[in-house]
């Protein structure tokens, strides 16, 4: 009932005069609560005309004061704004905005927000529809100068316009303006009012604008890359000059100076590049590359002495470092005589805890010190098995498969027992002599010597098990070589029984008849063989013989359901790539060789055509088995 009275009252304020219109104007607003309740019917927030609020301040923006004729703070992340998104949450509430020549009232909250283009690269100009037929390029000035500087307006006379700001994101606050509903003073013409659209314009003079600053920067970016290449580019190497004999009798004292030597050297191969060397030119390369040689003997001269240099900083470590240790025994002599009980008594309880205390870190550095000593003479022994095996390089020639293998395996398995033996012999002599110590150094100290000597003979016994295990370790290496070397053994055997089979079948073949009655032989390529079936049936029993060891059994298993799950074959590199994942060691040649072995277990096809042709294995086993 209330909004029914407050929309009538509205309806006869536009039927009233002049005159008559101020006085109603009084009666009305007295009325509060009917012209709230219209207003808010109409989707606008109440305020009265004298520009008083008619609700509470908690539906309103804070801190918006109508009477300055400005738009309301702007939230930075509201719609058109930034680039951000808005958050979802209440919609915002417009506030009516009152300008000098017109008012500005916001639409419906609950209807939905104007919609928009797609903004143009560089947009400064916003199109505004919907303007009233009166309104005035002044009018227009005055509520977009809100917004910001206006470079230019140019209005239509179908009650549209565009205005050109001088930023781009004062075109973002303009659109703040879309969905207003614009009044011309008090007027209730219709003439006078119109709903405003506002939306991006395309101008090709912000295009054009915008494609000049891209520019600007894309040469901005240029310059700033080529200065990051040009401080990071290595620098220049100095020109070369060209050949000759003056040129090349300064290049060849350059050569011979030590410090000038690189230099020289790159104009010299510089030189012979570009092909300067001629017959007239031979003796002068000839002499600076003689010189160029001649450095190699002063380069030797001076590594022999820097290896003379470090083997003296080595020994001279290697004394400081048992000079140390003595120090340290010397130390650790002094703490096993206090800790005797004729001196150990004399001692407060505090003075005994720091004594041990003290005794305990000396043998602690004194362990560490010695293993480092030890670990120096194990590199030296090492340094100079190394020499020994280099002294003779010679003697690695080619020699016959098995007999590698055997020899291989039979020196492993010596030098592993002569090790094992020293290794005991060397815990015997450990044993013995820390025994003889201990009765030598504590006749008379029944409570600490047994522990020092426990301590120093699982220290002992630790580094023995360590050289152990490094020598186990050793030992398996050298095993898994003489597998690999087995595994290269029987696959070339069967590359050779391959070959001869090949021979023997696309071969030319021609009977001989052997004299005194001998059996025929027959000529393959001029080399004759005797038919003996035997022989024969040896040789396919090569080829086509048992498998020799559990993992060939273990390969032809995985092959066989590898292949049983592919039915039109795979070649072997697919094969192998599969295989490789569960036994790193197999080769694809190994592969190959095993399914050639076995003709009535795996078939060779050919599938494709043309640049698609390809080798596919198969599984044959069954037909195989079926057909016995």
């Amino acid at each position: 009932m209330a909004s029914a009275d407050g929309i009538g009252s509205l309806r006869s304020l536009r039927s009233l005069g002049p005159e008559q219109h101020l006085s109603a104007h009084d009666h009305v607003v007295n009325d509060h609560g009917a012209w709230a309740t219209a207003m808010n019917n109409l989707g606008i927030v109440p305020m009265g005309l004298g520009r008083q609020q008619l609700v509470s301040d908690s539906i309103c923006i804070q801190g918006f004061d109508p009477g300055l004729g400005l738009l309301a703070p702007i939230n930075p992340m509201m719609a058109g704004i930034s680039l951000v998104p808005p958050p979802p949450g209440p919609p915002i509430i417009k506030e009516i905005i009152h300008c000098q020549s017109c008012t500005l009232f916001p639409q419906n909250p609950n209807l939905p927000p104007p919609s928009t283009r797609e903004r143009p690269p560089g947009c400064k100009t916003v199109f505004v529809g919907g303007l009233p037929e009166n309104a005035s390029e002044e009018i227009i000035r005055e509520v977009f100068d809100q917004c910001g500087d206006i470079i230019a307006i140019r209005k239509s006379k179908k009650n549209f316009c565009h205005i050109r700001f001088s930023e781009e994101f004062m075109v973002d606050k303009s659109l703040y303006l879309s969905g207003y509903r614009m009044r011309i003073g008090s007027s209730t013409d219709k003439k006078d009012s119109g709903r405003m659209h506002v939306d991006f314009a395309q101008a090709r003079d912000d295009l054009y604008e915008w494609e000049c600053q891209q520019r600007l920067l894309a040469r901005e970016e240029r310059h700033r890359r080529k200065i990051h290449e040009d401080f990071f580019r290595p620098p220049s190497p100095p020109p070369i000059m060209h050949f000759s004999d003056h040129e090349a009798g300064l290049l060849a004292e350059r050569l011979k100076d030590y410090h000038k030597f690189s230099e020289a050297t790159a104009v010299l191969f510089t030189w012979i590049d570009r092909g300067e060397v001629n017959r007239r030119s031979a003796n002068h390369f000839y002499s600076m590359i003689q010189s160029a040689n001649s450095h190699v003997r002063r380069l030797m001269s001076e590594k022999a002495q820097h290896e003379e240099e470090m083997e003296l900083a080595r020994e001279t470590f290697k004394n400081a470092l048992l000079a140390i240790l003595t120090q340290f025994e010397q130390i650790t002599a002094v703490f096993t005589a206090a800790s005797r009980q004729k001196a150990w008594d004399h001692f407060t309880k505090a003075q005994r805890k720091n004594i041990d205390i003290w005794r305990k870190q000396c043998e602690e550095l004194r362990n560490a010190n010695s293993e480092e000593i030890m670990g120096i003479r194990r590199e030296e022994e090492m340094e100079m098995s190394d020499d020994d095996s280099d002294e003779s390089p010679c003697k690695k020639i080619r020699r016959e498969d098995n007999g590698v293998c055997v020899q291989s395996g039979a020196s492993l398995r010596e030098e592993n027992d002569s090790l094992r033996w020293q290794l005991d012999a060397y815990r015997n002599e450990v044993e013995l002599l820390r025994k003889e110590q201990g009765k030598a150094c504590h006749p008379d100290d029944p409570e600490h010597s047994p522990n020092t000597h426990t301590h120093l003979l699982q220290q002992s016994m630790h580094n023995m098990h360590q050289q152990l295990l490094s020598l186990q370790d050793q030992l398996r290496s050298k095993e898994v070589e003489l597998e690999q070397a087995r595994d290269e053994h029987r696959y070339l055997e069967g590359e050779v029984l391959a070959l001869r089979d090949k021979m023997l079948t696309n071969g030319d073949v021609v009977v001989v008849e052997g004299t005194n009655g001998e059996t025929p032989e027959k000529v393959v390529n001029g080399y004759a063989t005797t038919l003996y079936r035997s022989r024969d049936r040896r040789s396919e029993a090569a080829m086509r013989g048992p498998l020799t060891s559990e993992r060939e059994a273990l390969l032809l298993g995985i092959i066989s359901t590898f292949l049983h799950v592919h039915p039109f074959g795979a070649n072997i590199d697919y094969l192998w790539s599969y295989i490789q994942r569960l036994d790193t060691t197999v080769s694809a040649g190994e592969l190959e060789s095993l399914m050639s072995r076995l003709p009535s277990v795996f078939r060779q096809e050919l599938s494709g055509v043309g640049a698609t042709l390809e080798k596919r294995w198969k599984f044959c086993g069954f037909q195989s088995l079926a057909s016995m």
